[in-house]
């Protein structure tokens, strides 16, 4: 009866959790966008990772409807802009604001 009920208890928890994935958040037109934007995040970031110009525990990237924010801090000019260009080459990125700042 204990697996039963632990069982029950796992596929009440994965239904709520997928449940609240498919809602509508504010100032998205679907869920969609959501996960788009989620997709692209994660994009970037990689692509920071695989980079050895930019360090990319130093730069952080949101993404709302397919336009990416940078902020955080550089190393130099070039780092900041390799972060910009790495983000523009992503698919479905509309514009890239980039706020990184660079440690004098």
């Amino acid at each position: 009866m204990n697996v039963r009920t632990g069982l029950a208890g796992i596929a009440a928890a994965a239904a709520l959790a997928l449940g609240a994935g498919c809602s509508v958040l504010p100032n998205r037109s679907h869920v969609g966008a959501f996960v788009d934007d989620a997709a692209i995040t994660s994009t970037v970031k990689t692509r920071m990772v695989e980079n050895k110009t930019v360090d990319a525990d130093a730069i952080h990237v949101e993404t709302h409807n397919g336009n990416v924010v940078l902020s955080g801090y550089a190393k130099n000019p070039l780092e900041k802009d390799t972060a910009e260009s790495i983000a523009m080459k992503v698919v479905g990125v509309k514009s890239v604001q980039n706020n990184v700042a660079v440690r004098p």
